[in-house]
């Protein structure tokens, strides 16, 4: 059946002959749990955001609380939204030709997931952007990231998600039914047609030049923040070089381990213009890793901070007996330290003490 060409009944043909077989129960409780920790952790963020936008509201933290607002509500809406409709698939016995005849909610839930899919990854690399610029070019980031400028990034940014997810039903391709018949997403079974590996490879080769961007802002941020400290023989910036580089190698590890799996799939579909009898199981253990991206960014952007890093090292420092950091230097917030620090890094008198070099060579 060439589902792609017949909205109405998009899908259904995958539904008579599948080679994926999920236990109920096992995929009924991933998909709660995913969904409630989710939202719960997700809530939490927010209103820690919202908690520390009250409190702090200097130019040089008003970006970086907006860029983790925009992240965390749009993983919060993928968990709502996503997770309420595969609970309904589950609930109705993944009976989509009794429910979806005209295609209606696979089409919402395919595009949902490659919106909630794309536009975490893209906030991700933005927000990467405004660290390293933050770091590296502080006085340009203090005059020119302006809250109106990240507004409109961030809604630049979610709408060139939208038009990606909407990409497939404006050329008249309808989304498909995957084989565990508990999700929809791009035609992934049988794929022949150029248009249909277009959207898979589109999808990966966005998704992994996110994650490069961020991976390459990061690396320069760290190194910057690493070279400022040995350079520097200012105290003050200590303990924001261990919590700004512990953020930034989970950031790293946490996008890439959850998100290669899932988009390493999609390529090898869309290349290989098949799928082997193990695609369904991995497509479906790939994904649940993607989840769990969304359900980890808010600890990691938001909750993994000075007030977290300072316990746990209490803990460690109280198991193994082991003193490492003076916690008595944890002083400034991380974006404001990190401006202090590249500030006083590219300032006249900081630069004749620390290789006296003018301040016509440094960067404008």
């Amino acid at each position: 059946m060439n589902s792609s060409k017949s909205p109405g009944l998009a899908g259904f043909g995958v539904l008579k002959n599948t080679t994926c077989h999920t236990e109920k129960k096992i995929s009924v409780f991933f998909s709660i749990i995913f969904m409630t920790v989710g939202i719960l952790s997700n809530s939490l963020a927010i209103v820690i955001l919202v908690k520390a936008y009250q409190r702090f509201r200097q130019k040089s933290k008003a970006s970086f609380l907006l860029l983790a607002s925009g992240l965390v509500v749009t993983d919060l809406f993928g968990h709502l939204i996503n997770g309420a409709i595969a609970v309904f698939v589950y609930a109705s016995d993944k009976d989509w030709i009794r429910f979806n005849q005209s295609n209606i909610l696979c089409s919402v839930f395919g595009i949902c997931m490659v919106f909630f899919g794309l536009c975490p990854l893209f906030l991700g690399s933005v927000m990467a952007v405004e660290r390293c610029i933050g770091v590296t070019k502080p006085i340009f980031h203090s005059t020119k990231m302006t809250s109106r400028h990240v507004k409109m990034m961030l809604t630049m940014v979610c709408l060139f998600a939208v038009l990606i997810a909407l990409l497939p039903i404006l050329r008249f391709r309808a989304y498909q039914i995957q084989a565990s018949r508990t999700w929809c997403f791009y035609k992934t079974e049988h794929v022949e047609d150029w248009e249909d590996r277009f959207y898979l490879l589109l999808f990966s080769c966005l998704g992994f030049l996110a994650l490069a961007i961020s991976f390459l802002c990061n690396a320069v941020t760290g190194i910057t923040l690493l070279r400022v400290k040995f350079k520097s023989q200012q105290r003050q910036g200590r303990s924001h070089h261990f919590e700004m580089i512990i953020q930034l190698l989970a950031i790293m590890c946490v996008s890439c381990i959850c998100w290669s799996p899932f988009l390493v799939t999609m390529a090898r579909i869309g290349i290989n213009e098949g799928r082997s009898k193990e695609t369904c199981e991995t497509i479906l253990f790939a994904l649940r890793m993607a989840t769990w991206n969304q359900i980890l960014d808010p600890w990691v952007y938001i909750l993994l901070r000075k007030a977290v890093l300072k316990n746990l090292y209490k803990i460690t420092s109280g198991c193994c007996g082991v003193h490492v950091i003076n916690l008595h230097m944890w002083e400034l917030s991380s974006i404001k330290n990190s401006l202090k620090v590249a500030a006083i890094s590219e300032s006249p008198v900081s630069s004749k003490q620390i290789n006296q070099r003018p301040l016509s060579s440094m960067g404008q």
